[in-house]
């Protein structure tokens, strides 16, 4: 490693110029990666409403659909208004009173379940069929133009009309989760580092592996829009450590080496290289872990954050070296005193009152494992924006005027006998919260032909091998009356048709409900199991596995617990890759103690000096690591108006302070009862 060391310094000059070119690369393929703003699309595949959702694509030509409400207009210039939107580039097509029949036609002449579906009071609903699925750019680019003809009385909800308001906000606001979580790191890093100039040249090593890692997602083809605005803050957050510990290194090997800087670095990486692998492989660890859902947005995260931890770790120990030779006199120049104290007595304090603080950690852990098994999540995608988004007051407005919320679409076999299928949608209006069910059968009636039907709406409703019913349904996305609803809905479906299909936003948001509840369980055991296994390996200890994977679960606890105490509810991300995200990314504070205590307990320190002396020595890194980490996403919740994003930087900001306090306060105290159980159980330990 020492060898590899003074090849970097040699090199330092091509590898800073190297890391420079590679950039251009990196942005192109930044610039051309598609980002998803559609959650539900990484439900996995082969559950059935997914199945549905490409059988209306592939048999009606259908992709996504929303509902476009008209207040104060006549008829005749919403007829022109419906003209012009179905002139529209993406738009298939478009349904309203007239695609009935004719305007000069009363409207008390059509079906009164037709009329009271198409207007209430002073205002009518348009149904637009699109050409092209809910997060196609296509879609989103058709949802723009048409809300540019339609002026402020008319209103365009619907998924595609979320997720292009979630596009415009994400876009808006990336650039400053950036801005903002640098300019904290450099304040907090600032205040905790010894130069001014060194926090510059860590947000630069680190900017350098997060540009690498978002261009080399191109490879990938797209990535998620969660993904996308979590990358930079997140991998700032993990991967700060390394080049502190680089720079700590550093300072250590030049009072050795005095002016040998060249040799200092050398060692300092060769040193810092067999650390920070080892510090990586619990946070990787992590982020593998999201790898196991079901839901493939853990998938896209974990990869992409796997992959940023790694180049973090090539960028810490070749980029970051490279710099700090080509600056050292700046450095030198730029150095100032230690701005936070020591706490000298800190150590003594905790090893005292341990019995105290032992008795707070159980208390804690008991008290938060009931609070954050029953705080309350939300999974109605539309609940992560503010209020004042387009898309957001048309859904109001279709819930107020309407009193509708998201419509379902049934999906059966045309050949389905018509007097059964009366039956089944007899069946189905009694269901509680189903306004209406609209099908060939609804704009017919008994005895008439389909010829009648406009050519358009029967393309609509039929094709080869499916018939199409719409169905109204007054309840809420995500919640428990409509899932219940569904549930019915499919009972009745499929006893006059088994491979019927109920599909739409709702459906497919129960199963997102059924299928995360299943990667919550899946994602917690993955990466507990994982880091105990890292633990038990690295220390060689059966008992230590189990006391730091406690200690940092009981963070988890009370870092997910505080929102069942104050009455917040979070999105259903947040509640399945927290814990994983907070077990990888701080369990190096544990780590990092215990092999200090490790190490004077095995060279014969009694158990007092050796938990004083772990603690002393750990106190100032660990305290520096989660304010880094604090700094890089606290910013970001606050600034942030997607809930999503927000709820998830406010979740790991806040975690990584309660990791480090439980560190810090609970994990000596665990030293001190265990101890002989510790040093009976583990290889390197003397007990004395």
């Amino acid at each position: 490693m020492v060898k590899l060391g003074r090849k970097i310094v040699k090199l330092r000059f091509v590898i800073f110029i190297a890391s420079i070119v590679l950039l251009i690369p990196a942005a192109i393929g930044y610039i051309n990666t598609k980002v998803n703003y559609d959650i539900l699309y990484y439900l996995p595949d082969h559950i059935e409403t997914m199945i549905g959702q490409d059988i209306l694509v592939d048999e009606f030509g259908t992709g996504a659909y929303s509902m476009f409400i008209c207040e104060g207009m006549p008829n005749r210039d919403v007829a022109a208004l419906k003209e012009k939107i179905e002139k529209t580039e993406h738009v298939s097509k478009v349904v309203w009173y007239d695609s009935f029949s004719d305007l000069s036609v009363p409207m008390e002449m059509l079906p009164e379940k037709i009329r009271k579906v198409f207007n209430s009071g002073d205002s009518t609903m348009m149904f637009i069929i699109f050409e092209t699925t809910t997060s196609a750019d296509e879609t989103m680019d058709a949802i723009e133009e048409i809300r540019h003809l339609a002026g402020k009385q008319s209103f365009l909800s619907g998924m595609s009309a979320i997720v292009t308001d979630t596009k415009n906000l994400a876009e808006k606001e990336v650039v400053a989760y950036v801005a903002i979580a640098s300019l904290l790191s450099i304040i907090v890093l600032g205040l905790t580092m010894e130069s001014y100039l060194i926090p510059v040249l860590f947000l630069t090593s680190i900017g350098f592996a997060i540009i690498y890692n978002l261009g080399s997602n191109f490879i990938a083809g797209e990535i998620s829009y969660i993904t996308k605005a979590l990358t930079a803050v997140l991998q700032l957050g993990v991967t700060m450590d390394y080049s502190i510990f680089l720079w700590h290194s550093y300072q250590e090997e030049k009072s050795r080496y005095g002016e040998d800087h060249k040799e200092a670095m050398a060692q300092a990486i060769a040193s810092t290289i067999k650390s920070v692998v080892a510090s990586s492989i619990t946070t990787i660890a992590g982020f593998v872990a999201l790898c196991f859902m079901s839901f493939t947005l853990g998938l896209d995260l974990g990869v992409v954050m796997t992959k940023g931890v790694v180049l973090g770790v090539i960028c810490c120990v070749t980029v970051l070296p490279s710099m700090i030779m080509i600056f050292d006199k700046a450095l030198d120049k730029t150095k100032h005193r230690q701005l936070i104290p020591d706490f000298p007595h800190a150590s003594d304090f905790v090893v005292k009152y341990h019995r105290v603080f032992a008795g707070i950690f159980v208390i804690c852990f008991c008290v938060f494992a009931y609070c954050q098994a029953n705080t309350k999540v939300y999974y109605n995608l539309d609940a992560t924006l503010p209020d004042y988004l387009d898309s957001i007051t048309a859904n109001k407005k279709l819930q107020d005027n309407y009193e509708m919320g998201a419509a379902h679409m049934l999906l059966l076999d045309k050949n389905v006998p018509e007097k059964e299928k009366y039956h089944m949608i007899d069946e189905m209006e009694k269901i509680d919260g189903i306004k209406s069910v609209l099908g060939i059968e609804s704009v017919l009636g008994p005895g008439f032909p389909k010829s009648m039907i406009p050519k358009d709406v029967l393309e609509i409703l039929e094709s080869d091998n499916y018939e199409l019913m719409l169905v109204m349904n007054e309840y809420q996305v995500a919640s428990d009356e409509v899932n219940q609803q569904i549930e019915e809905l499919n009972t009745v479906l499929k006893s006059y048709d088994p491979k019927g299909m109920v599909v739409g936003e709702a459906p497919c948001t129960k199963d997102l409900i059924d299928i995360t509840d299943h990667d919550f369980k899946v994602v917690s055991a993955v990466s507990i199991l994982s880091v105990f296994v890292i633990i038990l390996l690295v220390f060689k200890s059966i008992s230590l596995p189990v006391i730091l994977v406690l200690v940092i679960e009981s963070a988890i606890f009370i870092n997910m617990g505080i929102p069942f105490l104050t009455g917040t509810r979070l999105p259903f991300v947040a509640s399945i890759v927290i814990g994983t995200i907070q077990l990888g990314a701080t369990v190096d504070y544990a780590i990092l103690m215990t092999s200090r205590y490790e190490k004077e307990r095995g060279s014969g320190k009694s158990k007092r000096e050796a938990i004083k002396i772990a603690h002393q020595s750990s106190l100032r890194p660990v305290m520096v690591s989660a304010f880094s980490f604090f700094a890089s996403t606290v910013g970001v919740s606050v600034y942030s108006e997607i809930d999503m994003i927000s709820s998830l930087c406010l979740l790991m900001s806040r975690g990584a302070l309660i990791s480090m306090c439980a560190v810090l306060l609970f994990l000596p105290a665990m030293y001190w009862l265990f101890d002989g159980l510790i040093c009976k159980t583990s290889k390197n330990f003397k007990q004395r």
